[in-house]
């Protein structure tokens, strides 16, 4: 489990592929503390299993299943990443409940300054909007934010403090670019607990 607290930004160094599978390799510094091999890491929000360990850089495999559901089908070597290692039992929850399992494809819409920070509009599945609310958690390329505003049918707003702008892959973003959703998984189970007893029309 994660919280959605990015510890590092990263650099993907290589992008090879191997049958069925895409083999990334990652550098970083932080997150290399207590990194082993097998252990979980969030990549840009995605659940990856570390491969190999060296020279401070990582490598994990990365599935059909996260090629076709996810936005690490699209990296390239020196694109910057999010990083987060599993949350520790014994440490602070700064963030929300993040799982690292990807619902979805978003696309920044608009992203800009006001004042001291950024305005970031995100375009996403009109079928998941049952589970965004103002105010509510949403993680976008496994960052953990609070929804500010749903704007039309399918457009949710974050505030951007500069923080988080400065310490995550978000000072490298553009509009059209596509970020990786999780949604509230409390959100989910209450949905799933509830249909059973919802009202049929049909």
């Amino acid at each position: 489990m994660f919280t959605g607290i990015i510890e590092e930004v990263g650099e993907v160094v290589q992008v090879q592929d191997n049958g069925n599978f895409r083999t990334i390799a990652v550098a970083g510094n932080t997150v290399f503390e207590d990194l082993r091999t097998g252990s979980s890491i969030a990549v840009n929000g995605v659940c990856l299993t570390v491969r190999t360990l060296a020279d401070r850089t990582f490598t994990a495999e990365l599935s059909r299943e996260t090629l076709d559901r996810t936005s690490l089908g699209n990296l390239k070597k020196s694109t910057v990443v999010n990083l987060e290692r599993p949350m520790r039992a014994d440490s602070r929850f700064g963030g929300h409940i993040v799982q690292g399992h990807v619902d979805g494809l978003g696309h920044i819409r608009r992203f800009e300054r006001q004042g001291d920070a950024w305005n970031l509009e995100v375009e996403y599945p009109e079928t998941d909007k049952r589970y965004l609310v103002q105010k509510g958690s949403i993680t976008v390329d496994g960052i953990s934010l609070t929804v500010a505003a749903l704007l039309g049918s399918n457009i949710f707003s974050v505030a951007i403090i500069p923080h988080t702008f400065e310490n995550t892959n978000l000072k490298t973003a553009r509009p059209n670019d596509p970020v990786n959703l999780e949604f509230d998984v409390l959100a989910k189970y209450i949905e799933s607990l509830l249909k059973p007893y919802a009202v049929r029309n049909d």
